[in-house]
């Protein structure tokens, strides 16, 4: 199957048949055919959650905001004279979150939509698979306590389709959230007519350890990383020959270094999603990392628990994109817009250089939006 070619059709039918195209594709993939948002009745299905499902959604949201509220962004205007200068913060004003199908990922909206709203996103739309014409009672629960009036049964390249082109509901303006190849070719696709966070790609994990890390702790924190699917990868650097035998597993890349700044240098050439380092002193080699995703230091920082509940967040760059991009933070759902008033004594005074540029340029009509202001 050609992947763009099957990506692209799909795009194109719902952009031109709207709402008719959406559904039929969320019957052939999902075999649903129900209505897409839900229903009065369905969103009563949070109360089915456990009283302390509900203290753990709660515990893990307070330590993400607790995170992420340091994050937001702030103006930075100034005066110079009688002229303003300056960066001005506003949110997005709509975005769409994709939670994937198959298991149940709260997580993953949790991730997504606390940093939304302390940006102050007023219109979040979540869409995510139904799973025998249903959602999971905690990714109800999670958008009821968080105020998202829009939840939507839909999934794979029809809800990418569907936020982007304002099929049965209002387009976004940027999509957030991780899936398969198929909705990551479609964010691909769709980039330009909407933002995008990132594409994200199999999950990566990459361990520097040496002979005081626990040998136990390293390879379930490896394995724990290859359970995202078949295509994840995992990599131990290590100078402890012991930990390297012990963490032999035909799924792991297993080195031996002699020493922890040839680790590095290989981490660093990585550019892992995940690196954990557990050695003596963990801190000083973070310092020498310049590449990776995230950084965990230590015994007791395994990716799983950043996964969950560590509060800072788990949507990272994968593929070797962290040697240009970074951690989702509050200021993705952000956008900066210049502001500047220049005094009338300041244009005059230096407009000269602004008409000598637009003189080169050969832009007659720039040279004369200065040139007429005498």
């Amino acid at each position: 199957m050609d992947l763009k070619k099957a990506v692209r059709e799909i795009l194109e039918d719902i952009e031109s048949n709207g709402l008719s195209a959406v559904k039929n594709y969320s019957e052939r993939f999902d075999q649903y055919t129900g209505e897409l948002s839900l229903g009065e009745a369905e969103w009563q299905m949070a109360q089915a959650v456990s009283e302390y499902d509900q203290q753990v959604v709660e515990r893990i949201s307070q330590r993400l905001i607790e995170y992420h509220q340091r994050q937001r962004g702030t103006d930075d205007v100034y005066r110079k004279g009688d002229s303003v200068f300056g960066l001005v913060t506003r949110p997005i004003q709509r975005v769409g979150i994709y939670v994937p199908g198959g298991k149940p990922l709260p997580s993953t909206l949790l991730m997504t939509l606390i940093p939304a709203q302390l940006a102050g996103v007023k219109e979040i739309v979540v869409c995510t698979p139904p799973k025998e014409g249903t959602i999971h009672p905690l990714i109800i629960y999670i958008a009821e306590k968080f105020g998202v009036g829009e939840l939507y049964k839909l999934g794979g390249v029809q809800a990418i389709g569907a936020m982007t082109y304002g099929a049965g509901m209002e387009a976004v303006d940027k999509i957030f959230g991780p899936g398969n190849a198929f909705v990551n070719e479609a964010k691909r696709q769709v980039y330009g007519r909407v933002g995008i966070d990132s594409l994200a790609g199999p999950s990566e994990i990459c361990v520097i350890a040496d002979d005081t890390a626990a040998p136990e702790y390293v390879k379930e924190d490896l394995l724990s990383q290859r359970e995202h699917g078949a295509d994840s990868r995992a990599w131990l650097l290590t100078t402890s020959s012991t930990l390297h035998d012990y963490c032999a597993d035909p799924t792991i890349n297993t080195l031996l270094f002699d020493n922890l700044e040839d680790c590095v240098e290989r981490a660093n050439q990585i550019a892992p999603e995940h690196l954990e380092i557990i050695t003596s002193e963990p801190m000083a080699l973070a310092e020498k990392i310049n590449t990776a995703g995230a950084v965990y230091l230590g015994q007791y920082t395994p990716v799983p628990s950043a996964d969950y509940f560590l509060g800072s967040n788990h949507v990272l760059p994968t593929g070797c994109a962290a040697r240009f991009s970074s951690v989702l933070t509050v200021g993705d759902f952000q956008r900066k817009m210049t502001l500047a008033s220049l005094s009338r004594d300041e244009f005059m005074a230096d407009r000269e250089l602004g008409i000598r540029m637009a003189t080169i340029e050969g832009l007659v009509h720039h040279r004369k939006a200065m040139e007429v202001r005498r």
